[in-house]
């Protein structure tokens, strides 16, 4: 049996949160595969030595893209994407295509800590 998949990704204001989030959610999320953009999952990987996280590349230069192909085949079963929406992002259309592909295949996709935290209650 394949356990469902959890990508997590967080942009750089958002990477001390996102490390504080799995590290307090680490039990939860042990009950998942987890896969995360190169930077965020070994920020995750330092604070929860437990969890298994397969890095992608970093996403600027592409990581955001292999998530979203692996929502698009259907490898991806929810998002939690930490966004720091005050700061200017270079590569925001790759971040909007990922957020769009999220909305279309229907998946559960959390943007904030406190959304996130709901996701992983319920699951």
């Amino acid at each position: 049996m394949t356990l469902p998949c959890i990508a997590l990704i967080a942009h750089d204001q958002k990477k001390d949160d996102m490390a504080a989030f799995a590290q307090q959610h680490q039990q939860a999320l042990s009950r998942f595969r987890l896969v995360a953009t190169g930077t965020t999952g070994g920020r995750i990987q330092d604070a929860c030595s437990g969890l298994q996280v397969t890095r992608l590349k970093s996403g600027p230069l592409g990581g955001d893209q292999q998530i979203g192909a692996m929502i698009a085949t259907g490898e991806v079963d929810m998002l939690i994407f930490f966004v720091d929406p005050l700061t200017s992002m270079p590569h925001d259309v790759d971040v909007k295509a990922l957020t769009r592909l999220a909305t279309v295949y229907d998946i559960p996709m959390a943007l904030n800590r406190a959304t996130a935290e709901r996701l992983i209650d319920f699951q």
